[in-house]
């Protein structure tokens, strides 16, 4: 039985939920934030979209629309994702920044892609920035799981990303974040070379004319 229908409290109990919740995701997303800004070393895996910190606004809005949000509320994440970028991969300390996406990722039939695939171009030649496609020939992979980041801060300490339907996952403990590493250079081994990978994101661009 809903609770504000049993104390004849309105919906009072359902904001307080809702709120709840809203904080609560607020909580662990500060805290990934904070480490993402403070990262020397970030390490990003992605199969199925593009990664939040190499998205336009077209296609971070596309990307967020999809899933129960609001207008406001969909604003209000565009916002934050777009001063992710701005925080992490604009900011006067150094920092390597390495992506690898799966192919079908890149070949999102949308009218966005094509602005999308030449900012990865544009932001690839990046001396920070390197990115690189996980071929689709590969098959069957070690990412298969889904998305996950790994990133190392300055005191040597190494903290794990996992995305899922609802927010996300902050991994700590030192095992985990191995396997994650571990995960990553087997996806390292199968990914193309930073090269290889612009040409081929050229190929696609061009097959968008």
């Amino acid at each position: 039985m809903d609770l504000d229908e049993l104390y004849g409290t309105g919906d009072e109990i359902q904001r307080l939920s809702a709120a709840a919740r809203e904080n609560s995701q607020a909580l662990w997303l500060r805290s990934w934030l904070e480490s993402e800004r403070r990262a020397l070393v970030l390490r990003s895996f992605e199969p199925l979209v593009v990664p939040g910190l190499l998205q336009t606004e077209a296609y971070a809005r596309a990307v967020l629309a999809v899933g129960p949000r609001t207008r406001r509320r969909l604003d209000e994440a565009l916002a934050v994702r777009l001063e992710r970028q701005s925080a992490t991969l604009d900011r006067d300390e150094d920092i390597q920044f390495t992506a690898i996406i799966a192919e079908a990722a890149l070949r999102l039939t949308a009218a966005f892609m094509k602005d999308q695939l030449e900012h990865l171009v544009d932001i690839g030649h990046r001396p920070d920035v390197q990115i690189r496609v996980l071929p689709a020939d590969v098959g069957m992979h070690p990412g298969i799981a889904g998305a996950f980041v790994v990133a190392c801060l300055s005191n040597d300490r190494r903290i794990g990303y996992l995305d899922d339907q609802l927010s996300g996952r902050i991994v700590t403990e030192a095992q985990d974040v191995l396997d994650l590493e571990q995960t990553w250079d087997a996806l390292s081994g199968l990914a193309l070379t930073v090269s290889q990978s612009r040409d081929l994101i050229v190929r696609m661009i061009d097959e968008h004319e």
